[in-house]
């Protein structure tokens, strides 16, 4: 797509619409300058600062990744699996960078007219030079096409990562990396395109998803039910002590979480301007609001507030925030952070009982339950009479809910039809669960022939 047709894009869904839509910048990355000698003359120059903004956030959200979620749900598990869950967290990203260089980035963003992928064009980085430049949400402002690629590879690295935390602890390491390489393949590139590119389905429906809500984390979310439920219990859930073994490196994970968030939602915003501040703003005060929620809800139920809330809180809090973080207002925000909490803990605490199913760090609680929150939230507070940038031209609260909940019940489908299949598939090939043996032995001396700590 050429920068032309991508502004033109714009100019049919109106200037509301544009300032709404932050990341379609992003997502409209296939608008690298490929124009005749003579044209690109003319082109924009990608701006120092923008490119240095975009720079620390890339390396603010593979912080988050490593060790900021390998630290989380290293401290959730047992002793015996820490360093498994810090092995798989690592090796998925690692794995996720190579792919989204040879076709990932295509896929989702190659400049395909399908609503569904990218298409081809750009594999192996076809294309994409040093001085290849990718459109952002203002009109002729540009960052460098590598960076626009590299912010988007620690989207699609840390995505399939989060997974991990609700199979852990009974999984064999192959089965977790084949899986997280073709789920990235067959899921997220295709909701990454249809959410992100200016060529896809959702995107062109309106749907608003500003840093990831149904893209990373419902996507994860769904995906991590599915798997808990096809991979199985742990061997004596239930009934054997399974509580986390290190809630300080949790709580430092936590934390390293919410700083890297900030590459993650004021990066979207792709330039250093007011928007990306507003996205500053909101995920501190939203994540602040659930950290507190969470605890009041549980001094309420169980008359004391845990640790393990607070981490639990401030990652709801972040989620809940993340497809809202450049749309809607501070006090939009706090209001979202308060309400997540007590909805995630209602499903951690009393849906995941009821039901069974054994999501290690519920997966499913926080970041499927918290990303459909988001979703929908991100449709209300957007209003500009809720302090939000407003709607676009045309639009309704009523009919930009209906279009956030259309978004939502995409990706649940094609996500867990899906991780469904492909967990089957995986399952067929080298087989999902360690044995009864290696698990009572735990998955770190089993699987990597070491241990995290000696006594």
């Amino acid at each position: 797509m050429s920068i032309s047709k991508f502004s033109s894009t714009f100019a049919r869904l109106g200037a509301a619409s544009a300032a709404l839509l932050a990341p379609v910048a992003a997502f409209a990355q296939d608008a690298a300058t490929t124009a005749a000698p003579a044209a690109a003359a003319a082109a924009p120059v990608a701006d120092k600062g923008d490119t240095a903004f975009m720079f620390i956030s890339t390396l603010l959200v593979l912080f988050m990744i490593l060790p900021g979620l390998a630290l989380f749900y290293g401290g959730l598990v047992r002793a015996k699996n820490m360093l498994s869950v810090l092995m798989q967290c690592t090796m998925v990203a690692a794995v996720l960078m190579l792919i989204w260089v040879i076709y990932g980035y295509s896929f989702a963003f190659g400049g395909s007219d399908s609503p569904y992928w990218g298409g081809t064009a750009k594999m192996f980085f076809a294309g994409v030079t040093k001085d290849s430049t990718a459109a952002t949400f203002s009109q002729g402002v540009v960052i460098p096409e590598f960076i626009f690629a590299m912010f988007q590879m620690t989207f699609a690295a840390i995505t399939p990562a989060l997974i991990v935390g609700a199979f852990a602890e009974r999984i064999k390491f192959s089965a977790v990396v084949l899986f997280c390489a073709l789920w990235a393949t067959f899921v997220y590139f295709p909701i990454a395109h249809m959410v992100w590119d200016a060529n896809g389905m959702l995107f062109k429906m309106g749907a608003l998803d500003f840093a990831g809500g149904t893209v990373v984390h419902i996507n994860a979310g769904v995906a991590g039910l599915i798997g808990a439920i096809m991979v199985g219990k742990r061997t004596g859930y239930g009934k054997d002590m399974m509580a986390p073994h290190s809630m300080t490196l949790t709580m430092v994970g936590a934390s390293m979480l919410w700083f890297g968030w900030f590459g993650f939602n004021a990066g979207s915003n792709l330039e250093a301007s007011g928007g990306a501040m507003l996205a500053t703003v909101n995920t501190f005060v939203a994540t602040a609001a659930a950290v507190i929620s969470w605890a009041i809800v549980e001094s309420l139920t169980r008359g004391k507030a845990s640790m393990l809330g607070g981490a639990s809180g401030m990652v709801a809090g972040l989620v809940a925030i993340t497809p809202a973080a450049g749309i809607v207002g501070p006090m939009g925000a706090i209001v979202m952070g308060l309400i997540v909490s007590p909805l995630c803990y209602f499903f951690v605490s009393v849906v995941k009982n009821k039901f069974g199913y054994d999501d290690t760090a519920d997966v499913f609680g926080v970041h499927g339950v918290g990303g459909m929150f988001g979703a929908v939230a991100t449709g209300i507070f957007a209003s500009a009479s809720l302090g939000g940038v407003g709607y676009a031209e045309g639009v309704t609260m009523g009919g930009q809910v209906m279009t956030q909940i259309t978004a939502i019940a995409t990706t649940i489908v094609w996500c867990g039809i899906g991780s469904a299949i492909l967990y089957k598939v995986v399952d067929l090939i080298v087989g999902l669960r360690v044995a009864v043996e290696a698990e009572r032995e735990g998955l770190d001396l089993a699987t990597h022939g070491e241990a995290a700590y000696h006594s």
